[in-house]
C-alpha cells in the first residue's frame, strides 16, 4: 500500500526516483576509483571533495561533458575526462561512466553516425567507412573521410553534450518539484487551514 507522502500532486510529471538518489549508488564506484593506481598518480588534486560531491550542478555538467568527450575519436577519453573534472570541478564518477559510453561494441555505430552527420553537413557523397579504435587508424585510416568524420564528431559532441546536460537538468528539477509538491500536500493534509 502506498503511503500518502509518495502520492504525486495532480498534474505533475512523475519521476519515480530523484536523480541524486540514483547517483548515490555510484559512491562505491567512487571509492574504487580513488584507490586505483591511475587516479593515485594524478596526485592530491584528484582527492578534492568537490570532484566527488553529489550536487546537481557537478553531476549534470559531468553528464553532458562526458557525453561530449565520448565523441572525441581518440583513445584518450579517460585522461580528458579527468582533466575536465579537475578544471571545472565536475563529479568524477559520472564523468568517467558517461565518457565510457564509447567502447569496442558501441564505437562503430557512434562514429559512423558522426561521420554521416558530417557528410550531411558538408553535402558530400558518403564513401567507404572503416573504423578501428587505434592510433594507427587515426594516422593512416582517415584518408578522404577526415573532414566529414571530424566535423560530425564535433557537431555530435556539442549537440549531444548540451542535450544530455539539459535533459538531466530537467529531470532533476522535475523530480525536485514533485518531491516538494508532495511534501506540501502532505503538510496541508496534516494541518488543514483554519
Amino acid at each position: 500500500m502506498r503511503k500518502a507522502r509518495d502520492a504525486p500532486a495532480p498534474g505533475l510529471l512523475v519521476l519515480r526516483r530523484m536523480p541524486r538518489q540514483l547517483f548515490v549508488k555510484i559512491r562505491p564506484i567512487a571509492q574504487k576509483l580513488r584507490s586505483s593506481r591511475l587516479f593515485r598518480m594524478l596526485g592530491p588534486k584528484i582527492g578534492d571533495p568537490r570532484l566527488w560531491s553529489l550536487n546537481r550542478r557537478a553531476i549534470t555538467m559531468a553528464f553532458g561533458t562526458g557525453i561530449a568527450i565520448s565523441f572525441i575519436p581518440l583513445p584518450a577519453q579517460l585522461p580528458l575526462s579527468l582533466l575536465a573534472a579537475m578544471i571545472w570541478h565536475l563529479n568524477v564518477p559520472t564523468l568517467v561512466l558517461t565518457s565510457a559510453i564509447v567502447n569496442p561494441v558501441t564505437a562503430l555505430p557512434i562514429y559512423y553516425f558522426a561521420y554521416r552527420v558530417g557528410v550531411f553537413l558538408l553535402g558530400a557523397e558518403p564513401g567507404g567507412f572503416h573504423f578501428e579504435l587505434s592510433w594507427a587508424w587515426l594516422q593512416h585510416g582517415l584518408g578522404t573521410i577526415w573532414k566529414p568524420f571530424l566535423l560530425g564528431c564535433l557537431v555530435c559532441a556539442t549537440i549531444g553534450g548540451y542535450a544530455a546536460y539539459q535533459a538531466l537538468e530537467l529531470a532533476w528539477r522535475i523530480s525536485t518539484m514533485n518531491r516538494k509538491s508532495a511534501r506540501r500536500s502532505l503538510v496541508q493534509k496534516r494541518y488543514p487551514p483554519l
